[in-house]
């Protein structure tokens, strides 16, 4: 069996006005229908960032998830979903548009060093602002070039986690993700014309009262494999 067939995706839940509304009602639904409609106990259902699905798929079978149900998006989404009750146990990455409610979901944090990366054939031309790639919300890179007053172009935006990859693949730009999940095909960028990135903290958050077997032992795996410090790159 597909493993990667219990993975979904939604459209962002914050979007609030004009021809996304629709959207937003139809990503609330089929969040409200995770766990599918049979019979039975309901799936556990597990928020995570698309930077972390990848990881975490590669290291299940599909007897491993049975009983979950995985939805992955934006860290915003996922902490909406789990504020509002239409996700379990959820890791995500710390932003500032995130509820503040979260905070009392918290059961787990760790704090991961942020590199810039790039293809092997990436070259900036001297002078030139730095092209970067961004997705809807992202903040790492342009919080940290505005306050050192560094010159830079948005060449790519996508809330496709790997649709950016592939265009850093290609060599259109740079961009910032966790060291600990840097691609084999990129290279982490130290030119003397890059500022440090300050760490992201991830998070691992649990829905109150969510006191089964099965949410225990998920949580335990994922701490052992997001928040484990031996775990470091």
């Amino acid at each position: 069996m597909d493993v990667h067939k219990y993975c979904y995706s939604a459209i962002d839940l914050t979007r609030q006005d004009g021809p996304h509304r629709r959207e937003t009602l139809e990503s609330n639904d089929q969040m409200l229908r995770l766990g599918g409609n049979m019979a039975g106990p309901q799936a556990l259902r597990l928020g995570l960032s698309t930077l972390l699905a990848e990881e975490f798929i590669n290291h299940q079978t599909a007897e491993s998830l049975s009983g979950i149900v995985i939805h992955t998006d934006h860290s915003t989404t996922i902490a909406k979903g789990l504020v509002d009750g239409y996700i379990d146990v959820a890791c995500i990455f710390e932003n500032q548009a995130i509820d503040e409610k979260i905070e009392e979901l918290i059961i787990n944090e760790r704090n991961d060093p942020l590199v810039w990366v790039r293809a092997n054939k990436f070259v900036l031309s001297p002078g030139a602002p730095i092209p970067i790639l961004t997705w809807p919300g992202d903040d790492w890179m342009i919080r940290t070039l505005a306050k050192r007053g560094i010159h830079y172009n948005i060449v790519f935006n996508s809330p496709d986690y790997h649709a950016k990859l592939a265009a850093v693949k290609a060599g259109i730009g740079l961009s910032a993700i966790p060291k600990r999940i840097v691609p084999s095909e990129l290279v982490i960028a130290r030119e003397y014309y890059l500022p440090d990135l300050p760490p992201i903290k991830s998070l691992l958050c649990a829905r109150l009262g969510l006191e089964t077997e099965k949410a225990a032992s998920l949580i335990k795996q994922l701490s052992t494999l997001f928040f484990d410090p031996s775990n470091s790159q």
